[in-house]
């Protein structure tokens, strides 16, 4: 196992844009609540064409990154190791240190599984019939990863007769397609605001994208739907905003920013991730319904 210097220990998010990220909010009072005292974790502003030579600059104090878009492809591919699920999404939101280099992760797919839990929506309840997620790149495959496999999170295995539609405004990502199909979905494509009778929307694209919302179904009483958008902290997004008065009913972004940082919390420390402060660190700068940005937020 690798031994990581006493001193200091630094980990980081990175990303294009990150000065909005709560990350550091979240591992900071992880790291708090476990005592690391010799541990920082700040953020750092990190593109595509800039990602190898910042990752090969980083010395041995360096223990774990947070990567957020647009570097969890080129994450992946930088690592020496990775995991199942990364290898099977395609994509990588951790890296952590190990001897020789870093091991890639996915804890999205963990975050985005947790979020819908705590809204009473099950992933391998054959209720969830027909998904749609809005999207292709990489947080997509993620969501893809969390429709098919849930319990295990490795992607095996999807519900029988599960079937997601991808809504993309152009082409899907054919690795996108490729990866649903090999985890036992059935698969469609359609253009952005072609709703499907669906149990379960999860958008994986900014509020910027200006998702048609006329065509969104109804949710009535005998039949529960589920919206999860994974944008946080600029309050409601048209799509929440949409489904909400459509009786849907709202998974919380938020949700999913708290658990997939617990998860790589644990595989960067080593030890089970202090979820209660983490919790209360986060819901001190955001509201836990709509992730407001209060004044406590720019931390």
């Amino acid at each position: 196992m690798l031994t990581i210097s006493p001193e200091q220990t630094r980990c980081a998010v990175w990303g294009s844009p990150v000065a909005h990220s709560l990350s550091p909010v979240l591992h900071r009072a992880a790291h708090v609540a476990l005592g690391l005292t010799t541990w920082s974790y700040d953020r750092r502003e990190v593109d595509v064409t800039a990602f190898a030579g910042a990752l090969e600059e980083l010395d041995e104090s360096w223990r774990g990154l947070s990567l957020t878009m647009p570097l969890k492809e080129v994450a992946l591919q930088a690592a020496v190791e990775a995991s199942d699920l990364a290898r099977a999404t395609g994509a990588a939101n951790t890296l952590v240190r190990v001897d020789g280099g870093w091991r890639a992760d996915n804890t999205d797919v963990h975050g985005i599984t947790a979020a819908l839990a705590a809204v009473g929506c099950d992933l391998t309840s054959d209720a969830v019939a027909e998904v749609v997620v809005v999207g292709s790149g990489a947080t997509a495959r993620s969501a893809v990863a969390a429709v098919a496999g849930a319990a295990g999170e490795d992607g095996a295995t999807g519900v029988a007769g599960r079937r997601v539609t991808l809504m993309v405004r152009d082409e899907a990502r054919a690795e996108t397609v490729a990866q649903a199909r090999a985890m036992g979905l059935q698969v469609a494509v359609a253009p952005l605001g072609e709703w499907t009778d669906a149990d379960l929307v999860i958008s994986t694209v900014p509020a910027s994208a200006g998702v048609p919302l006329d065509t969104l179904p109804t949710a009535d009483g005998g039949r529960p739907r589920v919206l999860l958008d994974v944008v946080y902290g600029e309050g409601p997004t048209p799509l929440q905003r949409g489904g909400q008065h459509r009786g849907w009913t709202l998974a919380r972004g938020v949700d999913m920013l708290l658990h997939q940082a617990t998860r790589q919390v644990t595989l960067m420390t080593g030890r089970p991730a202090p979820l209660a402060a983490m919790a209360e660190a986060l819901y001190a700068v955001v509201d836990p319904v709509w992730g407001v940005r209060t004044s406590a937020g720019g931390r």
